[in-house]
């Protein structure tokens, strides 16, 4: 399929002047109905005491839903519920719970990625053993023909 600029090219190369115009004009009354349209997702504000309260305030005053109201004061809905259930960010706390868990997101974010895990060890303590590249890991027995609940 060809794209609009080709045909675009193809209509020059054959000295079709009329299409082209036509095809301007089209361009013209598109602009001029276009609008601009708000993004879709909306960016979260930050959890404040402030906002903490006005949710308690619309949770209490108004028959609204949890989702409603994230969406009227623009918050996760998940926030919500922390404020309603838990009564999370309602003091200016900065070693309660949820900021220390802030905080250390935000650290783990700003700082570079870490370095790749140490290989799992067993429950022995041994480090786990490496097995050639395209070698399956070894199968347990099968407990067919076996009793699992001891002879009844």
């Amino acid at each position: 399929m060809a794209t609009l600029k080709e045909f675009e090219e193809s209509l020059r190369e054959h000295g079709m002047h009329m299409a082209l115009a036509l095809l301007e004009r089209l361009r013209e009354r598109d602009r001029a109905t276009r609008t601009i349209k708000p993004a879709r997702r909306l960016t979260g504000q930050k959890m404040t005491p402030e906002l903490a309260r006005a949710i308690l305030d619309l949770h209490a005053s108004t028959g609204m839903t949890q989702q409603e109201i994230a969406f009227k004061v623009g918050v996760n809905q998940g926030r919500v519920n922390e404020v309603i259930k838990r009564g999370k960010w309602l003091d200016d706390d900065p070693h309660a719970p949820e900021a220390i868990a802030r905080d250390k997101a935000k650290a783990r974010l700003r700082a570079d990625p870490p370095a790749q895990r140490p290989a799992l060890r067993r429950a022995t303590g041994k480090p786990a053993a490496k097995r050639p590249k395209g070698e399956a890991p070894a199968r347990r027995p099968s407990p067919q023909g076996q009793l699992i609940f001891g002879d009844l």
